[in-house]
């Protein structure tokens, strides 16, 4: 029969303080610290009774724990390793799902799935996406870029982010750029309200009731936005918007504009009107980077909050809309703050060419 004296604990420096290290534990190893605890507390002489009361555990408990220690030490409040499943996914076979979602694809799709890869391997749909999670395997998406091949990009990035980080002195430094054909669209059955459980619904087919064009110069400093609405795109359209900045901007300022390379922005027609205003400064953005314009940050939010969801029967009706959405914006403007160095994009840039080069040997 077992002993029904407690078996009496008497611990050296170097188990006390491993002891009282394990038994701090709070969101790991929770087993080992109660174990730890209850060793604690009958080294201090507590009975087994008394220290299952103090840590609410069963009585048997706190006696197999003492005994163990009494007979192992600290070795005997680890656990041994628990018998497990064998692994059954080998390393060849890791290595052949990333080598074929990298360098293959299958004969009927332009991208592998979990179903078509765990087929064309004989594992899992399981198994794979584990992998591929494991390594940042995607091949189910696909981002665009573009580089741009304009011979002074260089010049042409060091140049607008200097004014971004650095804005020249008694100036005001303009995004500009055209958001052109905007349609107005309005769907083709009443669009039917949020409900609890219910999101708003739409059809998925719109008439067109035809097509508008912004112009739209963003303040770097104050997130303030100067807009103006045409039905086309042309420098005769640019040239009206220049007249507008002109007004609004006050005239012991100098007026620098990040633009794009777009032809209305260099016909003769504008090129003798920035020459009757010399404070007018043109910076041109490589081409092939829009992302360099700020402007295009200020577009998407109006697009994300304005006009992707909306309805407009008309175009009058839409750019009614578009001026209160900005009228809304200038009373309470957001700049965005340009971060990044002229060095740093154009380091990074490199290296993901570099890492493109190396990818194709």
């Amino acid at each position: 029969m077992p002993n029904p004296v407690a078996v009496s604990i008497e611990l050296d420096a170097a188990e006390r303080e491993q002891l009282e290290g394990w038994a701090r534990r709070r969101s790991s190893a929770q087993a080992l610290a109660l174990r730890s605890r209850i060793v604690l507390l009958a080294a201090e002489g507590l009975t087994s009774t008394e220290i299952a009361g103090r840590l609410e555990v069963d009585h048997a408990t706190v006696r197999k724990w003492r005994n163990r220690f009494a007979l192992l030490r600290l070795d005997g409040l680890i656990d041994e390793p628990r018998p497990g499943r064998p692994r059954t996914i080998t390393d060849a076979q890791v290595e052949e799902v990333i080598v074929k979602t990298l360098e293959s694809a299958p004969k009927d799709a332009t991208h592998w799935s979990t179903r078509s890869m765990a087929k064309e391997v004989g594992l899992t749909q399981t198994a794979v996406s584990r992998i591929w999670r494991a390594f940042g395997l995607q091949p189910h998406r696909r981002e665009r870029w573009k580089l741009s091949k304009d011979p002074l990009f260089i010049e042409k990035v060091r140049d607008v982010v200097g004014l971004y980080l650095a804005p020249p002195e008694r100036a005001v430094v303009l995004c500009v750029d055209e958001k052109s054909q905007i349609q107005a669209l309005d769907r083709t059955a009443p669009i039917l309200p949020m409900l609890p459980g219910t999101p708003e619904r739409a059809t998925h087919d719109y008439k067109r009731a035809g097509t508008s064009s912004l112009y739209a110069a963003l303040d770097i400093t104050t997130g303030k936005v100067i807009g103006a609405l045409h039905q086309r795109h042309r420098a005769i359209e640019f040239k009206k918007f220049l007249a507008a900045i002109d007004r609004e901007v006050p005239n012991d300022l100098a007026v620098h504009l990040v633009l794009d390379n777009s032809s209305t922005h260099k016909t003769p027609a504008i090129q003798r009107w920035l020459a009757a205003h010399p404070r007018f400064v043109l910076h041109f953005t490589p081409t092939s980077a829009s992302w360099l314009n700020l402007v295009e940050r200020w577009f998407a939010e109006l697009t994300t909050k304005k006009l992707r969801r909306g309805a407009h029967r008309t175009v009058a009706a839409l750019n009614a809309d578009i001026r209160a959405w900005i009228e809304t914006w200038n009373t309470d403007p957001k700049p965005f703050v340009w971060t990044k160095t002229a060095d740093q994009i154009l380091d990074s840039i490199a290296r993901y060419c570099q890492r493109i080069n190396d990818s194709r040997h």
